[in-house]
């Protein structure tokens, strides 16, 4: 079972799947008071961090673990990389939750749109 988060190193995927997800956001949202790190929404923003995390450890059914090592083989480092899917996730969130996206697949520009992120975007 996990009992410290560090979004710069890479959580067990397995552990991280099976810790409780009330326990990843506790996790998650202690690393960014340790790190003195101040956010406007701490638990919107630890929620993020956990969605994503989620994702990287599901492995290569979906492109974000790809994209997080893609973005990291060109200089970013793991917390900021995971931010930028973090963004991506939520601009996607954004357009379903207002209607924007009307597509059969709802996760198919979600994908798309980590496909094409670089680390200029």
């Amino acid at each position: 079972m996990i009992e410290c988060y560090d979004p710069l190193e890479s959580p067990p995927p397995e552990e991280w799947l099976d810790t409780d997800e009330t326990k990843r956001l506790r996790l998650v949202e202690d690393y960014h008071r340790r790190a003195r790190i101040r956010l406007p929404n701490v638990r919107v923003h630890a929620s993020f961090h956990v969605i994503v995390e989620n994702q990287v450890a599901i492995g290569d059914e979906i492109p974000v673990s790809r994209t997080l090592a893609r973005l990291m083989d060109k200089g970013v480092d793991r917390h900021d990389a995971l931010h930028a899917i973090a963004s991506v996730l939520s601009e996607h969130v954004f357009e379903i939750a207002n209607g924007v996206r009307q597509h059969p697949d709802p996760n198919a520009a979600y994908y798309a749109a980590l496909e094409r992120l670089t680390v200029e975007s």
